[in-house]
């Protein structure tokens, strides 16, 4: 670990303990000052590799604590149905937060095509950098332990839309691109091949294992590349990565089924020597990092967009949308380590309905309770259907009294117990459970619940309209609103 200017870089790779190992290493090491510390607190989608980390000390009111006007821009959907103007921020949009000299800082990707740095106890706004489009997904935060100027020590990798102007068949779609966190000035850009898929957005969350980042693009190849500006090229008048590999996440036959919707918007996940990553072609795959080949294909033929959630009992829950499919839409976990076609623990189904142009089914990810819990405690999964329902189920417990249908009609699975189910309204955010509350966003207003294993308690709800995911720090929710808005929930001091 090399320390230059008194800054420290801490990996994230386990879940909640980072914070911890952060402050003792600077309590043993006496020639480190506690605030001239800087370290990711939540790097990445969901908190870490196995996405399932949310933040820690939930508070117990959503009174506004402050809110920081994230803006409106323009997105083009097609050369037929041209532009649209859209406010605030939307899916993913989770923000990330960074401990730095004692202060805490946001990075939020916003619909008026710029990337922010913000300051999280006062709202106020450090840097911004501009992108050609709207910033839908969240980035990732790496630590560049080898970069030759300080300053870019930090890096932050973020996606956006393919750029008001460009089209499908525009000759370069840089869509994704490296800034540095300290200065907000780019380091390079990707270019965004054209394949069969119709997108090349980046929506996904890069995955960094070594200082190698993997990645699910929009046009559906599961890129890996070397994040280090110091390594990148000139290519096509643009400063690049290097890119180490790419893999096709689709088949022409899904091509065909899916009529070019195979597009990959899911963050990958890591569990033991696999990554795993869920496509909108129909598959979740499982790429080895001692091959380095898709080795594992579990096949479901629907769109699917929520990222594949690692469970402390090495399974993985996927969302599933009723879409390309004769049955219901909802909830898989799936053990990886059977092959695909016995890889089954369960299947939970959600309600038809129509809403947005979706067709029922979850849209967003799967939120977890086992990071924050005890080995007595129940292991809940919760989830939000486009049905209009918050599902939480018990993801370790069988219901013996039923089976079900699996979303091609046909195949019958076990389901789960179901613990609580409210009517909350349609969401595609990602429910998150932090301490004894869980939090949910939605098109109705964001909930917080209080709970105690199969007991909950809706203990506040605020009006609003959310696609973002939130996150939650000592007593603090901050979360992003379509109405223009980055809102700080919680306790005011």
């Amino acid at each position: 670990m090399k320390f230059i200017y008194k800054l420290i870089i801490v990996p994230l790779f386990l879940g909640n303990f980072f914070y911890a190992a952060a402050q003792n290493n600077a309590a043993v090491n006496d020639t480190i000052i506690t605030d001239t510390l800087t370290y990711p607190i939540i790097q990445t989608f969901l908190g870490n590799w196995q996405r399932n980390f949310y933040g820690k000390n939930a508070p117990d009111t959503l009174g506004i604590v402050w809110k920081h006007y994230l803006g409106k821009g323009e997105t083009v959907i097609s050369r037929k149905a041209g532009s649209r103007i859209w406010a605030g921020a939307g899916w993913t949009g989770q923000p990330l937060l960074v401990k730095e000299k004692g202060k805490l800082y946001l990075i939020q990707g916003a619909y008026d095509h710029h990337l922010k740095k913000i300051e999280a106890e006062t709202g106020n706004l450090v840097w911004q950098y501009k992108f050609d489009d709207v910033v839908k997904g969240t980035g990732t935060l790496w630590m560049n332990n080898n970069a030759v100027k300080p300053e870019n020590r930090i890096v932050i990798l973020q996606g956006s839309r393919l750029g008001v102007g460009n089209y499908l068949d525009t000759k370069h779609i840089p869509s994704y691109r490296a800034i540095s966190y300290f200065t907000g000035k780019e380091l390079w850009r990707m270019d965004q091949k054209w394949t069969h898929s119709y997108s090349r957005d980046v929506d996904g969350s890069a995955l960094i294992l070594n200082d190698t980042a993997y990645l699910g693009l929009e046009n559906s190849y599961f890129t890996v590349f070397d994040p280090d500006p110091d390594n990148g090229k000139l290519l096509n008048d643009m400063f690049q990565p290097n890119i180490i590999q790419e893999r096709k996440l689709y088949t022409m036959d899904d091509v065909y089924k899916h009529r070019n919707n195979v597009v990959t918007e899911s963050s990958p996940s890591l569990f033991n020597n696999r990554i795993y990553i869920a496509s909108g072609s129909g598959h979740i795959f499982g790429y080895n990092l001692e091959t380095k080949e898709l080795d594992w294909d579990f096949y479901i033929g629907s769109d699917i967009d929520g990222s594949a959630i690692v469970s402390s009992d090495s399974c993985i829950l996927v969302s599933v949308e009723k879409q390309y499919i004769k049955g219901k839409g909802g909830v898989f976990k799936l053990n990886p380590s059977e092959k695909p076609e016995d890889a089954t623990v369960w299947f939970f189904p959600v309600e038809n309905k129509e809403f947005a142009g979706w067709e029922g089914g979850v849209i967003g990810s799967v939120g977890i309770n086992d990071n924050y819990i005890n080995k007595e405690q129940m292991h809940l999964a919760a989830f939000v259907g486009i049905d209009e329902y918050l599902y939480i189920v018990n993801h370790k417990s069988l219901d013996s009294t039923k089976t079900v249908l699996g979303p091609d009609s046909s195949a019958v699975y076990n389901t789960p117990k179901l613990i609580y189910k409210k009517k909350v309204g349609p969401s595609i955010s990602t429910p998150i459970f932090v301490d004894d509350k869980l939090i949910v966003a939605g098109y109705w207003g964001i909930h917080l619940f209080k709970y105690n294993n199969n007991t909950f308690e809706l203990i506040d709800k605020r009006e609003g309209s959310f696609e973002s995911t939130p996150i939650v720090w000592d007593n603090k929710i901050y979360v992003a609103s379509r109405d223009g808005y980055l809102y700080c929930f919680g306790i005011k001091y």
